[in-house]
């Protein structure tokens, strides 16, 4: 039982510095992006990809970013919550030794949820809005400008869906 509480504690510290490495690179790519890009300026990269600097105050692909200001607060809010359930998620993954295969895939893809979101909650609460620069886009049609922590919030969204609906057998 001490060695599985063991296992638990160290597993979430792994996950945890995940996380944090997620929202460090975030970050970082977020400085470079404003040191060397202006506002609404496009660097091609190659085709179908650019780098441009957008301020975003709303949620995903520009959600909410012509409201008045009580989103950032909101968003914020709700960045916090999610944290703070994926942190407790996290310590209670290896509860059960027959899932420790699930749990590491699991554990992945929440931390790098849990790291894109502090990442984009340091933006809003630092500038008030979250820093974009990734642009793709293919002839006319252009996708919202998204950053390094959007990628990761959908890179484990897209890697915890399967996890969570995989039928289980006791």
């Amino acid at each position: 039982m001490r060695e599985g509480l063991m296992n638990q504690k160290k597993m979430r510290a792994i996950w945890l510095l995940n996380a944090g490495f997620v929202m460090g690179l975030d970050q970082l790519t977020k400085y470079l992006s404003t040191r060397y890009l202006m506002l609404n300026d496009q660097i091609s990269i190659f085709p179908g990809l650019d780098l441009t600097l957008r301020h975003n105050t709303g949620a995903a692909f520009s959600f909410l970013a012509n409201a008045s200001g009580w989103q950032r607060w909101f968003f914020i809010g709700l960045a916090l919550l999610m944290s703070t359930i994926i942190y407790v998620w996290l310590g209670r993954l290896y509860s059960c030794e027959r899932y420790v295969t699930r749990a590491k895939q699991e554990g992945f893809a929440l931390s790098l949820i849990l790291g894109g979101a502090i990442g984009n909650v340091i933006d809003r609460l630092m500038h008030g809005y979250v820093i974009d620069f990734i642009l793709l886009y293919y002839e006319k049609w252009q996708w919202p400008a998204f950053n390094l922590a959007d990628s990761a919030i959908c890179v484990g969204a897209i890697l915890l869906f399967p996890v969570l609906f995989k039928k289980q057998s006791l």
